[in-house]
C-alpha cells in the first residue's frame, strides 16, 4: 500500500466537515465556562429555598433565571446527563407507578415526607435536547414551565426516594442542602472543580483538540502495549536547535524508534496550513536524518482550498491520511510497519 498519498487520493478519503459525534463533544465542553460564570446566581436561589422544597420554584420565576441553565447545573452537579435522562424517559411509566393516570414521587425534606405529582412527565423523546439544556439549546432562555418542575424535583431530590437506584436518582441530592449557605457553596465548588479537571481546563474547547485526542485514543488501543502514544510530544533532533526536541501534535514510540504525527483539520480556510507546509520539508529531513519518520492527518474543507500548501505536505509526509476510523486503521498498521 502507498501511505504518502497526493492531494488527489487524500480528498477521496476525507469527510472534509467535522463529524457531529465532535460537535456534540464540543458543545457540552463549552457549556462549562457559562455554568462558571452563573454558579453564584444559582448558589444564592439555592440558599435561599428555606421554607418549603418548593419555594425554589416562586425564587426562580422571581430571579428570572434562565431555567434551562438552571437545570443543567442541577444536571452537572449530579452527574446526571444525557444518557441517564433518556433511560429515565423510556422508563419513567414502569419506575413511577401511576394512579388514575397520575405519576407521582415521595421524597424527604428537613426530616418530613412529601409527594410531588408530576405535572408532566412522562414524554415521549425525553433527553437534553427537548429540555433545552445542550450546547445549542442553552442559547436560548425558558421559562418556568411544568416539565421543567417535574425534572427539578427528580435532580434535587431523587436521592431520599424509594426508586433513587432504580431510576439512577442516587446523586440528586443538593435538595437536602437547601437553605444551608455555607454547606452548598462548599459543595458546589467542589462538584465544580472535579468538572473543570474532567474537562481538561480551557484548551480542551476547541474542536481540534477533541479531534487530535480522538486519533491518539484510536491509536492507543489499536496499536497495544508495545507502543507509547504521547499527545503534545517532542522527539529531541540532532540539527535541532530548540531546547527540548521539536513538538509534535502526537508522538508514537516502539522501543527506541519514534514517529511524529502532525494534525490538521480546518473548515474554513486560514493560515495554519501555510505554516505547517512551511516547516514539511525542514521537519521531514531532520526526522530522516536522525533515523525517525514522520505523519500527517488532513482533513477538512478549509484546508483543500489550499491546495499548493496540502500538495507540499504530501511530498514531504511518509504517510498522509483523512479523519475518519478506516483512515486511523490506515495510520496504525503503517506505524506498525514503519516501527517493526
Amino acid at each position: 500500500m502507498k501511505y504518502n498519498r497526493n492531494i488527489s487520493q487524500l480528498e477521496k478519503n476525507a469527510i472534509l466537515w467535522w463529524p457531529e459525534y465532535l460537535n456534540q463533544a464540543n458543545a457540552a465542553i463549552s457549556i462549562i465556562p457559562k455554568l462558571i460564570q452563573t454558579q453564584d446566581d444559582f448558589l444564592k436561589i439555592i440558599s435561599l429555598s428555606k421554607k418549603s422544597p418548593y419555594q425554589v420554584f416562586d425564587l426562580l420565576e422571581a430571579s428570572e433565571f434562565p431555567i434551562n441553565l438552571f437545570l443543567k447545573h442541577l444536571c452537572v452537579l449530579a452527574d446526571y446527563g444525557g444518557e441517564p435522562i433518556q433511560r429515565l424517559g423510556r422508563a419513567f411509566s414502569s419506575i413511577f407507578q401511576s394512579d388514575n393516570d397520575k405519576h407521582s414521587i415521595t421524597f424527604s425534606w428537613n426530616s418530613n415526607n412529601y409527594t410531588y405529582n408530576f405535572k408532566c412527565l412522562p414524554i415521549r423523546g425525553l433527553g437534553n435536547k427537548k429540555l433545552f439544556i445542550d450546547g445549542e439549546g442553552l442559547l436560548e432562555e425558558k421559562v418556568l414551565s411544568d416539565l421543567y418542575k417535574d425534572m427539578i424535583i427528580l435532580l434535587m431530590f431523587g436521592s431520599t426516594s424509594s426508586v433513587n437506584d432504580e431510576a439512577g436518582l442516587v446523586a440528586c441530592e443538593i435538595g437536602a442542602l437547601l437553605g444551608k449557605a455555607e454547606t452548598l457553596e462548599k459543595y458546589v465548588k467542589e462538584r465544580y472543580i472535579n468538572v473543570s479537571r474532567i474537562t481538561g481546563g480551557a484548551t480542551a474547547n476547541s474542536l481540534g483538540q477533541l479531534a487530535q485526542k480522538e486519533i491518539v485514543n484510536h491509536l492507543s488501543r489499536s496499536l497495544g502495549k508495545d507502543y507509547r502514544v504521547i499527545s503534545n510530544g517532542y522527539i529531541e533532533l540532532n540539527g535541532y536547535a530548540k531546547e527540548g526536541g521539536m513538538p509534535f501534535d502526537i508522538v508514537v514510540e516502539k522501543q527506541d524508534k519514534k514517529i511524529g504525527v502532525e494534525v490538521s483539520f480546518q473548515v474554513t480556510t486560514n493560515s495554519t496550513i501555510e505554516r505547517k507546509a512551511g516547516q514539511a520539508a525542514d521537519r521531514m529531513n531532520l526526522m530522516h536524518s536522525n533515523g525517525y519518520k514522520i505523519a500527517y492527518v488532513l482533513d477538512g474543507a478549509g484546508n483543500f482550498q489550499r491546495s499548493s500548501a496540502i500538495s507540499t505536505i504530501c511530498t514531504n509526509s511518509d504517510c498522509t491520511v483523512a479523519f475518519s476510523e478506516q483512515e486511523f486503521d490506515i495510520l496504525c498498521q503503517w506505524i506498525g510497519e514503519a516501527l517493526d
